[in-house]
């Protein structure tokens, strides 16, 4: 098959060096991908907004598959001006994508489909969202119901924090993605990440993750992006896997359908075990980042066939194969994100990759032959290990040997399952 590849950040570059393994692979690009994503692939310099040109370059190199890394893309249509040039493309629809795109459409969709989540209202005016704020009282969330790149999200303990959170969101903090905020319940209890594949009409569960938003030890200061994830999450039980399929993605899948607007592609949960039980916090419709980079090193099934499987609708002829060892990845951000940081910092050393050990690059590039950085987030530093403590030590011992003077990390992830483990 030959197969093209949007994005270029971490959970692409470990899409990429996942795919490269399927023997059915024939030719491998990817648009614009990065230096560590070049190991598996063509780069491409296509201005993936462009879809015309994605159209146009899929047709002169007879590309079979394209497969979508970021959420951006997706909710902009790519999928659907692919799939009217009848080519196969592993990713939902614009409509379909709006799961993430808006926050209140999916707010929508729990209600009317009765799937569980905070109790929720949706504001396009400050006054009225503040007037509700204080009438509930806090702790409350306030979400940017657009796509903020990760940062849209206020959990706030106090009343005033969640009345500069909407100041925020409608004075332009988050541009267009505040033009409207939803407000919510604020659920007590542990976060997890679930993913599961979708053709319309079936649905294959993956696996489950936990991503540490905060970004500081402890899971203190702001959110970011996620600073590190560990797979499989110890909280999503065998038990809390079926119910989240039963009550969460089964009846979502079928709502999708129903509103005309059948999802293809992957859901992406972020769910809260709560005293009752699983309950919905937000769906991404693309693989979390950095949640993707531990699931690939878990997964020991072929990849491609599986996501092949979500555009033809023959996802009910698959499974997948997971290792039990834990997988866990160290997020290594440039000094001062989620603020503001120094770009294009050079990066002088990396580990080499061995046997469960992988560096995934995010933001970086090559200038003049040196590796810099040049984003917030850069690498992934990932590592496995038959227990959640035993990924944790090599993946730290790998970041130590990585030698930017510029990059920090979180010294803590995994900490509640390496607890678990004690």
């Amino acid at each position: 098959m030959r197969v093209l590849l949007i994005g270029s950040g971490g959970r692409e570059h470990a899409l990429a060096w996942k795919l490269a393994q399927s023997p059915l692979m024939t030719e491998f690009y990817a648009a614009p991908g990065n230096p560590g994503i070049a190991d598996h692939a063509t780069l491409v310099a296509l201005d993936v907004d462009n879809h015309d040109a994605v159209v146009a370059f899929c047709k002169e190199k007879a590309i079979d598959f394209v497969v979508v890394g970021p959420e951006a893309p997706l909710v902009a249509g790519i999928a659907d001006k692919l799939r009217a040039a009848d080519i196969a493309v592993f990713g939902p629809s614009a409509a379909a994508a709006q799961l993430e795109g808006s926050k209140g459409f999916t707010k929508d969709i729990c209600a009317r489909y009765d799937i569980p989540t905070g109790a929720y209202q949706r504001f396009n005016n400050a006054p009225k969202a503040k007037a509700y704020v204080r009438a509930q009282g806090a702790p409350i969330v306030v979400k940017a119901d657009g796509l903020a790149a990760g940062k849209g999200v206020t959990v706030a303990m106090t009343v005033d924090e969640a009345l500069a959170a909407i100041d925020d969101c409608f004075e332009g903090a988050f541009g267009e993605a505040g033009a409207e905020v939803v407000i919510e319940a604020f659920l007590d209890g542990e976060e997890a990440s679930f993913f599961c594949l979708c053709d319309g009409k079936h649905a294959l569960a993956l696996a489950t993750a936990q991503d540490h938003k905060r970004v500081g030890d402890g899971d203190t200061g702001p959110n970011t992006g996620g600073m590190g994830a560990y797979s499989p999450a110890p909280v999503m039980t065998a038990e809390m896997v079926e119910r989240t399929m039963k009550e969460i993605i089964e009846p979502t899948m079928r709502g999708m359908a129903e509103s005309g607007h059948p999802f293809s592609g992957v859901f992406f949960a972020g769910l809260m075990i709560t005293a009752k039980g699983p309950e919905l916090i937000e769906y991404n419709v693309r693989f979390g980042d950095p949640e993707c980079q531990v699931l690939m090193m878990r997964l020991k099934s072929d990849l491609l066939p599986l996501l092949f499987a979500c555009a033809n609708g023959t996802l009910d002829q698959v499974g997948a194969e997971w290792s039990d060892d834990p997988a866990l990845t160290v997020v290594m951000a440039s000094k001062g994100y989620p603020g503001s940081y120094a770009k294009n910092t050079p990066i002088t050393a990396l580990p080499e990759d061995s046997e469960g050990a992988k560096v995934f690059h995010a933001g970086t590039a090559l200038k003049d032959g040196t590796l810099v950085a040049t984003g917030g987030r850069v690498l992934n530093v990932t590592a496995t290990g038959k227990t959640v403590g035993e990924a944790q030590k090599r993946a730290y011992a790998l970041a130590g040997e990585v030698k930017w003077e510029n990059g920090f990390c979180r010294s803590d992830i995994g900490w509640r399952a390496v607890e678990r483990e004690a």
